[in-house]
């Protein structure tokens, strides 16, 4: 795929990796829409930004209608409550589902039509190591991107006889706000953003950023002893 002649959507593009990716296709010659809550504070010179809150199916089907023309999708938009899913609240529980599960697959429905009408194109869903792997805290977190990882193969499936390909980017910690407080290894979101893009330019149906993820893909086979050894 030539990036320079697609036109994309990515939502949660005000900032982190969101932002990094809209610079990233702008670069290479993309036409870009920035979603985001607050379409304000989207502050790069050549963007479209488009109100869009994922957990509202009216912003999310007005989204859909506006950006006419995309031929890739980016479903970046996310949260993080640090919610347990034993002791923690259930409406940031819910909010977790709502956001990387129910929001990318409403994004996918609404957009689906989109890029079919245009001859076909991609969508890439940001998930995360942690969608393979629990370390033990923010639960709400984990359970919500691995729901979105069942939901990327599924779409995978349904969508490429339409001339749709479904990605998944898995990464591990990243240098953005949602870690601030996090004292561990990040990547650079910069960097994930090139190698994204690049993935989505070979056509890639699962892309790993980092050496984290290629582990913990590496540890799936190995079943829980390999991922949780301490449980054996």
């Amino acid at each position: 795929m030539n990036i320079s002649e697609q036109v994309a959507f990515v939502t949660g593009a005000n900032r982190g990796l969101g932002r990094q990716l809209t610079l990233e296709l702008l670069a290479r010659g993309a036409k870009v829409y920035a979603g985001a809550r607050n379409p304000e504070t989207v502050n790069i010179p050549g963007v479209i930004p488009v109100k869009l809150d994922v957990t509202n199916p009216q912003e999310v089907a007005a989204a859909a209608s506006l950006a006419k023309d995309v031929t890739i999708l980016i479903n970046n938009a996310g949260s993080s409550t640090g919610a347990s899913l034993l002791e923690g609240d259930m409406e940031q529980i819910q909010l977790e589902l709502d956001t990387h599960f129910f929001g990318t697959l409403s994004m996918v429905r609404a957009f689906a039509p989109v890029i079919e009408n245009n001859g076909g194109g991609s969508v890439l869903n940001i998930l995360s190591a942690l969608s393979w792997f629990s370390g033990g805290a923010a639960g709400a977190y984990t359970a919500a991107k691995a729901a979105a990882w069942a939901l990327t193969n599924d779409l995978r499936l349904n969508l490429y006889p339409r001339h749709i390909r479904v990605a998944g980017l898995h990464v591990g910690y990243m240098e953005t706000d949602m870690t601030a407080g996090l004292d561990a290894p990040k990547s650079n979101p910069s960097d994930i953003a090139k190698i994204a893009i690049d993935g989505i330019a070979a056509g890639s149906f699962e892309i790993l950023a980092d050496d984290t993820s290629r582990m913990i893909q590496a540890g799936l086979a190995g079943g829980v002893s390999a991922l949780y050894p301490h449980l054996s």
